[in-house]
C-alpha cells in the first residue's frame, strides 16, 4: 500500500470515527428533553422498566429515548428501579439522566407546611407533594401512640409542624417525614424563643395554641401582638367574678368546636356547645391549637404587646382590625357598633 492509499484510509477512518463520536454525543450527551422548560419524572414503587419509559416518552427526544433504552438494556437498572423525583432539565443528556435515575440522585421537593385548620387538611396538602399516602398520614396523626412517640398527643400534634418551606425528597417514608418535622420544630424553638416563652410562663405547646387563636382572629400581622397581649391578660386575670381565671371567650374556638369554619357570626346558643375547645365555658387555653399557626402568629405571642386591655371587638369598618377595651361596658359599645354594621350588610 503506497502512501497515498494509506493516507486515504486514515482520512476515511478518521471521518468514520468522527461520525461515530458525533452519533454517540448526539444520542447520549445532547439534551434529552424536547421541552423548553425543566420537567420532573416521578418514579414510585409500582413502576417497572416499561412504565418508566412510558413516563419519559412525552419528554424525551427520539434519539434521547433510543439512547436511554440502550443504557437500560446493557445495565442492571431493570432489577433495581429507584423511586424518586428526577429532574429533566433542558441541558441534561440521556447518559446523565440515566445515571441519576440508576443511582437515585433525585431532586428534592420544596414542601411548604401550610397554616391549615385540621390534620385532615394537612394530610391532603402533604400527600399532594410527597409520595406519602394521605390516609396513612392522617391515620398516624390521629393515632395516640404515634403522636406520643414524638412528644405530643392527638390534640397537640399540630404543634410539631412549623409552617416554613423545607427541601424534602419526594419518596421520603412516613417515619422519616415525621422525624424531619420533629427535628425542624426543635430547630425553630431555639434558645431565644424558649427564653421568651419561659418569661411568659408558657410552654411551646401553649404558645402555639394561643398563636392559633390569634391567627384566627386576624390576618393583620401588625395587630397580632396586641391581640396576643389581650388574651394573655385574660389567662392571668383574677377577680371576684373570675376567681379561677377569666375565660378566653374566643369566638374562633367555637367555630373549631362546631367544625363550621364558614360561620360569619357567633350567636349565644352556640356558646353552650359541650366541647373542651369551648373557651366560653372552660377557663384557660383549649387542649391544643385550633390550626397550625403562622410563624408571624407564634412570634406575635412571644413578642406580645403588654397592655391592660381585656376585651376586643372587630371594627365596624370591616378592616380586619379591632377596637380594644379595658372595661366590659366599653366593650359592649364596640360590640353594638359591629353588630349594627353586620345587620346593615345582611350578614347572618
Amino acid at each position: 500500500m503506497d502512501k497515498g492509499q494509506k493516507k486515504k484510509y486514515l482520512i476515511a477512518a478518521g471521518v468514520c470515527l468522527l461520525v461515530i463520536i458525533g452519533v454517540v454525543y448526539f444520542n447520549f450527551f445532547s439534551a434529552f428533553s424536547k421541552r423548553t422548560e425543566t420537567q420532573y419524572v416521578y418514579i414510585d414503587t409500582d413502576d417497572n422498566v416499561d412504565s418508566v419509559l412510558a413516563k419519559l416518552a412525552p419528554i424525551g427526544t427520539k434519539s434521547g429515548m433510543a439512547a436511554f433504552r440502550t443504557l437500560v438494556r446493557h445495565s442492571s437498572y431493570a432489577k433495581k428501579i429507584r423511586t424518586g423525583r428526577y429532574e429533566v432539565s433542558t441541558s441534561i443528556g440521556a447518559l446523565q439522566l440515566f445515571r441519576h435515575m440508576k443511582n437515585g440522585l433525585q431532586k428534592p421537593v420544596s414542601l411548604t407546611i401550610p397554616s391549615v385548620r385540621t390534620m385532615d387538611d394537612l394530610a391532603s396538602e402533604v400527600s399532594q407533594k410527597l409520595i406519602i399516602n394521605r390516609t396513612i398520614l392522617l391515620s398516624a396523626l390521629t393515632d395516640e401512640a404515634t403522636c406520643q412517640k414524638y412528644g405530643y398527643n392527638t390534640k397537640t400534634i399540630a404543634c410539631m409542624f412549623i409552617p416554613n418551606t423545607y427541601d424534602i425528597y419526594w419518596n421520603i417514608s412516613l417515619d422519616k417525614f415525621l422525624e424531619r418535622m420533629q427535628k425542624e420544630s426543635k430547630i425553630f424553638w431555639n434558645q431565644g424563643r424558649m427564653t421568651k416563652a419561659e418569661q411568659l410562663h408558657l410552654t411551646p405547646v401553649q404558645v402555639i395554641t394561643l398563636a392559633s387563636i390569634v391567627d384566627e382572629e386576624t390576618a393583620n400581622d401588625k395587630e397580632k401582638p396586641m391581640i396576643a397581649g389581650m388574651y394573655y391578660n385574660r389567662l392571668n386575670y383574677r377577680d371576684a367574678k373570675y376567681p379561677a381565671g377569666m375565660p378566653l371567650q374566643a369566638d374562633p374556638t367555637i367555630k373549631f368546636a362546631l367544625k363550621d369554619f364558614e360561620l360569619k357570626r357567633i350567636y349565644n346558643n352556640m356558646l353552650h356547645i359541650n366541647s373542651p375547645y369551648n373557651t366560653y365555658t372552660n377557663v384557660g387555653l383549649p387542649p391544643g391549637p385550633i390550626r397550625i399557626p403562622t410563624v408571624a402568629g407564634i412570634d406575635a405571642v412571644l413578642n406580645m404587646v403588654h397592655h391592660d386591655y381585656l376585651y376586643m371587638c372587630a371594627k365596624e369598618d370591616f378592616s380586619g382590625t379591632h377596637n380594644f377595651a379595658r372595661t366590659y361596658d366599653e366593650h359592649l359599645k364596640n360590640a353594638e357598633k359591629y353588630s349594627k354594621a353586620l345587620n346593615n350588610r345582611g350578614i347572618e
